[in-house]
């Protein structure tokens, strides 16, 4: 008979959530006289998305850098006609470093200028009937690009570079032949092509790491179109911060109304009902995280106070997100953000046997994930509950 009585009891919850579903097709709440009615969706424009693809920034990298010279050729035209060579040497390789800045267009572009001293080079020669030439070359220069950015996933993107930078290769001459085949000085300064290619990953909100390799064009002594590289390792910092993430408030409560006095309560049968909320994931936590924020577990505490009076059957917490990352990625991202909400709610005294979680993933948007106002409404976590509560009439 008890085992009947619990079969009863779930089919007549499941009837009661899928009737809920089917005839409302918006999110609710309850309001103060039992009746079900439109709750508030924390679902606006992610204001951390929106700065990050506005922000300005500064960085600072160091890498190994080198120049390309064809030794043969420059071995060549630092001797004389008749000469003959019989001993060549150069280091092509420095340590390099560079100063940037730069603004994030939109997802997708950003301006970037700085400042980059590729290092020290040298080379030398010394030929059969006598005499030495060394050469020290120093490359530096300032660049303006253009940035072509790929999101990869939330916190991950690769990119590319094209731009002009104005190059200055400083040349000092020594040895027995200065001035025969080489002046003691010579200082040359163009604007050439600059390009190159790289990754970048987020720390945090505001610092990255970038990955990144470039070529630039250079001018010297020995070529009108040597070229230079740089592999460097960088630290990006964003300036300014985001805007506050919006908090959930619930509605003030009515004014209270002198009514005629009611008739005697009727003791009623409980009533089976659902509640559905849903909160914008950046309400409840920080950039790509899971842990809840003291403003998130103000919403969820807020939920909890209107459940007062409610003999809770099942709880379900749901998390989703976008489209921006691995479908595997953003899988295990919502359903830990469930896990969180759960773990808050069952600190509160809620039966843990009581509350289920579930991740979608970026499968069941409710929005357009091509634009961003989109994506942020379909990075929530929705609560479930359903139960009963007795009305009074």
């Amino acid at each position: 008979m008890k085992s009947a009585k619990n079969m009863f009891k779930l089919t007549a919850m499941a009837a009661a959530i899928l009737a809920s579903q089917v005839v409302m097709a918006q999110t609710t709440t309850m309001a103060q006289d039992g009746t079900l009615a439109p709750a508030p969706m924390i679902t606006t424009e992610s204001n951390l998305e929106a700065w990050n693809n506005s922000a300005a920034y500064i960085g600072a990298a160091i890498g190994r850098s080198r120049v390309h010279i064809d030794d043969s050729a420059a071995a060549r035209q630092l001797t004389a006609p008749g000469q003959t060579v019989n001993a060549w040497s150069s280091d092509e390789k420095d340590v390099g470093f560079k100063l940037f800045a730069g603004k994030h267009i939109n997802r997708y572009l950003a301006i970037e200028g700085g400042y980059f001293d590729m290092g020290d080079f040298s080379y030398s020669t010394s030929t059969v009937q006598g005499g030495t030439l060394t050469g020290d070359v120093r490359i530096r220069g300032v660049n303006a690009d253009l940035i072509g950015k790929l999101p990869v996933s939330q916190r991950f993107m690769l990119f590319a570079r094209a731009g002009m930078a104005y190059v200055k290769a400083d040349t000092d001459f020594s040895g027995s032949r200065v001035n025969s085949a080489a002046p003691a000085e010579h200082n040359e300064g163009k604007w050439k092509p600059h390009f190159g290619v790289g990754a970048e990953m987020s720390l945090s909100q505001k610092l990255s790491l970038r990955l990144e390799a470039e070529r630039v064009r250079t001018r010297d002594f020995l070529s009108d179109s040597g070229k230079a590289d740089l592999y460097s390792l960088a630290l990006v910092y964003k300036l300014g911060n985001p805007a506050p993430a919006p908090v959930y408030v619930a509605p003030p409560a009515p004014a209270p109304v002198e009514a005629a006095p009611a008739p005697a309560p009727v003791e009623a049968a409980p009533v089976p009902t659902s509640e559905k909320v849903s909160f914008a994931a950046e309400a409840l936590f920080d950039f790509d995280k899971a842990i809840v924020k003291p403003e998130g577990k103000a919403a969820l505490d807020d939920l909890l106070n209107k459940l007062q009076g409610m003999n809770t059957e099942v709880m379900v917490t749901v998390g989703h997100t976008d489209s921006i990352g691995s479908d595997a990625y953003n899988q295990k991202l919502s359903l830990r953000r469930a896990e969180a909400v759960k773990a808050y709610i069952v600190s509160k005294g809620v039966d843990q046997s009581r509350v289920y979680t579930e991740g979608k993933g970026e499968t069941q948007p409710v929005a357009d994930n091509g634009t961003s106002e989109g994506r942020s409404k379909n990075r929530r976590v929705t609560v479930e509950v359903v139960g009963t509560r007795t009305d009074t009439k």
